[in-house]
């Protein structure tokens, strides 16, 4: 009998904003699973280093396993992601923001920009994605990154590279948003109001994995950046963005979900997009994976809920569901502190 584990960042709210956000949202599925289960801290914040945890990836080396989902060759070579994003100063701070949906020409106009500047460093950048950009370094930077979704919508400064040749890269960084200043890309995109790309995030860096492991048949979720690790994993990876197929139970296999859509939504600070991707995710996933607990066709449900600084793992199964004395409380009963 299969079991189900479900990855879900940013489910818990800080008090305030979760009186807002979801307040009067019926969740019925969700909140008996959480009511039921036995509860315990998890030791990780980020979507990023649980699956480096999950799948044994040494590091946070995300950049090989995701550049060759997109459909290029990492080899035995050392790559970072290199996301497009802009930076805007908001009071005093500088703020990145992602997401900027440029056109695969824009894309690699701006990656041939940065080739021609940087070819007498050894720095060789690649674009398979508008959106996921790489760069192949010649030597193993002694530094450590911050993943780009712990740090869209937050102060920059603070989530520099540190470490032994950070300083390098930081001066990188500069260079990027003095080439993307007058940019021909950008002078268009401004013209056409849209968000300019004044610089490059970057995080993730290491070598493609000798081995990645897993312990689910599959994958299923919004997510996109799981997909990266199964197919690695050689694991089945359900449709994006769909609810379970009708027949996802039949196979009797364990299934890892991973659900990015609250996360994407705070990022872009669009409460109405959360609550939404919160009723998502109740009808087209809670809901049958209790019915299928209760019914006996799953064993246990994982629920790991991540936040900065306060994770916890959610454990159920079905003898569970008759600790009725756990009475279903609602979603804002479980805002953060």
């Amino acid at each position: 009998m299969k079991n189900i584990h479900i990855v879900i960042p940013d489910l818990f709210l800080p008090q305030q904003l979760a009186n807002y956000a979801c307040g009067d949202v019926p969740l019925p599925a969700l909140e008996k699973l959480l009511a039921r289960a036995d509860d315990s801290p998890l030791n990780t914040d980020t979507l990023e280093s649980w699956l480096c945890r999950h799948f044994a990836v040494e590091g946070m080396a995300i950049a090989p396993l995701t550049l060759q989902a997109d459909g290029l060759q990492a080899g035995a070579a050392y790559w970072l992601r290199a996301d497009p994003v802009g930076i805007s100063m908001q009071r005093d701070q500088m703020v990145l923001q992602s997401g900027l949906n440029l056109s695969r020409a824009e894309a690699d106009l701006l990656c041939a920009s940065l080739n021609a500047h940087f070819a007498s460093d050894g720095l060789q950048f690649a674009a398979p994605h508008p959106q996921r950009w790489y760069v192949q370094l010649e030597n193993t930077p002694a530094m450590e990154t911050y993943p780009l979704g712990q740090v869209v919508g937050a102060d920059m400064h603070a989530h520099l590279p540190f470490g032994e040749d950070a300083l390098r890269w930081h001066g990188l960084l500069n260079e990027v948003q003095m080439l993307f200043h007058e940019h021909a890309v950008n002078q268009a995109r401004e013209q056409r109001g849209e968000a300019v790309v004044n610089g490059i995030w970057l995080w993730g860096g290491g070598k493609y994995p000798a081995h990645v492991a897993h312990s689910a048949a599959m994958l299923g979720g919004d997510s996109e950046l799981a997909p990266a690790f199964a197919l690695a994993a050689d694991m089945a990876v359900l449709p994006a963005s769909a609810a379970l197929p009708e027949n996802w139970n039949n196979a009797g296999e364990d299934l890892l979900i991973v659900w990015e859509g609250l996360r994407h939504a705070l990022h872009n600070a669009d409460i109405g997009r959360w609550r939404a991707a919160l009723m998502q995710f109740e009808q087209d996933y809670a809901a049958p994976v209790l019915a299928a607990l209760g019914e006996g066709r799953i064993s246990k449900v994982t629920l790991d809920v991540l936040n900065e600084n306060a994770s916890r793992r959610f454990e159920v199964n079905r003898a569970s569901l008759w600790k009725i004395w756990r009475q279903r409380k609602p979603l804002v009963r479980y805002a953060l502190k």
